[in-house]
């Protein structure tokens, strides 16, 4: 697997024992592939995981490493001062240009709101297009 997909740009611990390796395709990759081993190694289950059903299933409250888990790191993140706030976007594939954010409370750590917003990537080329 690692030879295949080279080495994990995370790892996080399962709650029932073993581990989850996460293999981002970003920043400009619009995968993220999560690879569950048991105790022993063994791969138990695999899924690409930036879907549209995974960031709905988001809700506010969720830890930074609940997010990390589910979703790996982020294509990009903002940090806004005054607001107390970190937001991760998420790209991924969409037939929209569009992306996932998620802002977190950089005083908690804590999902604060979810939702989606246009790929700053697709302004940029439609703005080259006029």
């Amino acid at each position: 697997m690692v030879q295949r997909m080279g080495p994990p740009t995370g790892v996080h611990p399962r709650p029932e024992g073993g581990k989850r390796l996460e293999f981002a395709r970003g920043p400009m990759g619009r995968h993220t592939f999560m690879v569950d081993l048991d105790p022993g190694g063994r791969v138990l289950q695999w899924e690409q995981v930036l879907t549209e059903a995974r960031f709905n299933a988001l809700q506010a409250g969720l830890s930074r490493q609940e997010v990390l888990y589910r979703l790996g790191r982020p294509s990009h993140e903002m940090h806004i001062p005054r607001r107390h706030e970190r937001v991760w976007s998420y790209r991924y594939e969409s037939p929209f240009c569009q992306w996932f954010q998620v802002s977190l409370d950089t005083r908690t750590d804590r999902v604060t709101q979810t939702g989606y917003n246009v790929d700053p990537l697709c302004d940029a080329n439609d703005r080259e297009d006029r």
